[in-house]
């Protein structure tokens, strides 16, 4: 009834840049809190960056400053600029979405499939 779709993502040299975007498409009444996530083998899932429907965002400590968090509520997209990119935020990113579905206004958290971000010289 919902999907999220990343794209954006691949590899990158150290320093460089990349812009992840994350399209939500569907039986969507509202979108809430958006979020990137991100996973390496072995790790916990870290939250990276978050952003609500009003446009206030937060971040992990680790991407301050060089990651930027973004949406545009028309399009249903969110978006991750990552800045000055290190070797150690090679991961896969997935972003999060709580939705307000049609299907009698039910709020589901809804993830896209991820995409591989690796930091590599």
């Amino acid at each position: 009834q919902v999907q999220l779709v990343e794209s954006g993502g691949g590899l990158v040299q150290p320093g460089g840049s990349l812009r992840l975007s994350c399209a939500a498409s569907g039986r969507i009444f509202r979108i809430n809190t958006m979020a990137w996530y991100r996973q390496t083998p072995g790790k916990q899932r870290e939250l990276v960056a978050g952003i609500t429907s009003g446009g206030s965002s937060n971040y992990a400590d680790s991407v301050k400053g060089r990651f930027t968090i973004s949406r545009d509520n028309a399009k249903n997209t969110m978006y991750l600029q990552m800045n000055s990119l290190k070797p150690e935020d090679t991961a896969v990113y997935h972003c999060t979405a709580n939705i307000e579905t049609t299907v009698y206004r039910l709020q589901e958290t809804f993830w896209g499939q991820g995409t591989q971000i690796t930091v590599s010289s």
